[in-house]
């Protein structure tokens, strides 16, 4: 039997590790000019949050129990609007579920505009399948209704029990469930992107550098527009030509191609192997060794025979062998203000794992030799 160390991963986990990194530096060189729409939102241009409380019908038995004085509360006022008067404590009911609605607003959304919902049981209903939610209202956090849901409840899981042993089987959250497109926007939210007369745009990674190159970028087009007064924030004089209609100008701007500056950064997810790294990562004049420890432990038969007058019986024997090397291993060079992808190619020829990588970058992280912030996951 042969027992190996934590550092004798599979060869596939350390080619899967390096071709990470390579295909990360790729990416990032690919990104050397990125759209300011890519790169930053307009601010005021936000989606808003909605929510709202309504019931699911046609459960089939998987409804809320009657201990949820809600959902039978709920029903009676429901029967109510359509002139039917019945007392909740009449009312017993296990094919509706008492539920919480909640959806996003995209900016811009215009009456009649068809957004997602997502619906999620707040009593003790065992399964959302095949039910229909009536029309509910949804809130904004002003209280005013801006859209209204209804319609079939759509699941990615399932709930299935019974028998005399109370067996169960569930898969993801069948109390969860989505209504795509299943609510209609009533009233529209106003958005104002157009404040004393200019554009303010907030990066995504709020950086001075990536903010003064976005400014410059602006300005090559409309000299004098644009202004970096924070490290997230970039604000556009609107020409006077596009006060009525600011969207050609809007269109203009967002389509004009930053080279933004990257952080340097390394983030390591110890619990996958992931190692991920931005190609502006470098590294001091360092040396790396690496070593692999194999332990063999190997069981031999030895038969034990006793001579012919001893008067005893032949007995087969276990004989355990226990040999430990190290493998042979080296230092790797590198000259000064090397890429991470240099040491990732130098530590695979020296045969190391995804997780020994990690363990050698904190160590050259500790020895002051990686300028990049290192995250661990």
């Amino acid at each position: 039997m042969k027992v190996l160390s934590s550092f004798g991963l599979a060869r596939t986990c350390r080619m899967l590790a390096v071709w990470t990194i390579a295909i990360c530096c790729a990416v990032a060189s690919l990104q050397a000019n990125m759209r300011i729409k890519d790169l930053a939102m307009l601010e005021g241009r936000r989606d808003n949050q909605l929510v709202g409380y309504g019931l699911v019908v046609g459960l089939s038995g998987d409804g809320d129990s009657n201990q949820a004085a809600y959902t039978v509360q709920s029903i009676a006022n429901t029967l109510e609007r359509f002139g039917v008067s019945v007392a909740a404590g009449d009312l017993i009911s296990k094919n509706v579920a008492a539920v919480m609605l909640t959806a996003d607003i995209p900016a811009y959304s215009e009456p009649g505009t068809r957004i997602d919902v997502t619906i999620s049981s707040i009593g003790d209903a065992d399964s959302l399948a095949g039910g229909t939610l009536l029309q509910t209202p949804l809130l904004g956090a002003d209280d005013q209704v801006y859209a209204v849901a209804q319609g079939s409840v759509l699941l990615g899981g399932l709930f299935a029990g019974g028998g005399g042993g109370d067996a169960t089987v569930q898969k993801n959250h069948p109390t969860v469930g989505k209504l795509p497109g299943g609510a209609i926007v009533e009233v529209a939210i106003p958005t104002t992107v157009v404040q004393n007369g200019a554009l303010t745009y907030l990066l995504r990674n709020p950086d001075y550098a990536s903010a003064v190159k976005l400014a410059e970028r602006v300005n090559d087009f409309f000299p004098g527009a644009a202004e970096a007064y924070s490290p997230q924030g970039v604000r556009v004089k609107l020409p006077e030509i596009y006060e009525s209609n600011p969207v050609p100008f809007i269109a203009s701007i967002e389509s004009i191609k930053v080279e933004p500056d990257l952080l340097a950064r390394v983030v390591m997810n110890e619990r996958t192997g992931t190692i991920v790294a931005t190609s502006a990562v470098r590294l001091s004049e360092i040396a790396v060794s690496h070593g692999n420890i194999v332990v063999n432990i190997a069981k031999s038969p030895v038969i034990s025979q006793p001579n012919a007058l001893a008067g005893g019986r032949t007995v087969v024997a276990d004989v355990t062998d226990l040999d430990v090397a190290e493998a042979q291993g080296g230092f790797s060079y590198l000259e000064p203000s090397p890429t991470l992808q240099q040491l990732t190619g130098a530590l695979n020829s020296l045969g190391v794992s995804p997780r020994d990588m990690m363990v050698i970058l904190q160590t050259i992280n500790k020895a002051g030799a990686l300028h990049a912030e290192l995250i661990m996951e």
